[in-house]
């Protein structure tokens, strides 16, 4: 899995890094039982702080994404089997409409995160 950060982005580094991992696993990407690089070495591939990708994982291990196990490191959680096809048609369907209306991405997404909270 490849992960890749933009440090010009206005949002925060540890939250870019969570999101991918987030979205890897939505995707298939990554699935239950997969390891995650250690800490150090992810931190090492992106030139970040190892402090940033470990609150990445905290976040991600809170949210019960993923296991984190000393010796074992960061695993991705074995929680219920879940479609997400539902959801891709959802979201395929406001991305549409928002493209439809010239709704920038940005706007389109703090709409979205409002409606989530």
């Amino acid at each position: 899995m490849l992960f890749r950060i933009d440090p010009s982005a206005p949002e925060p580094l540890f939250a870019q890094l969570a999101g991918q991992v987030r979205s890897a696993v939505a995707a298939g990407g990554l699935r239950p039982g997969e390891r995650l690089p250690s800490a150090r070495d992810l931190a090492a591939s992106l030139d970040v702080n190892i402090h940033t990708v470990l609150r990445a994982y905290q976040d991600l291990r809170d949210e019960g994404l993923i296991d984190l196990r000393r010796g074992r490191g960061a695993v991705v959680a074995a929680g219920p089997a879940t479609d997400y096809a539902p959801l891709h048609a959802a979201i395929a369907e406001v991305v549409a409409t928002a493209r439809r209306l010239g709704v920038s991405p940005e706007t389109t997404t703090a709409l979205l995160k409002e409606a989530l909270r």
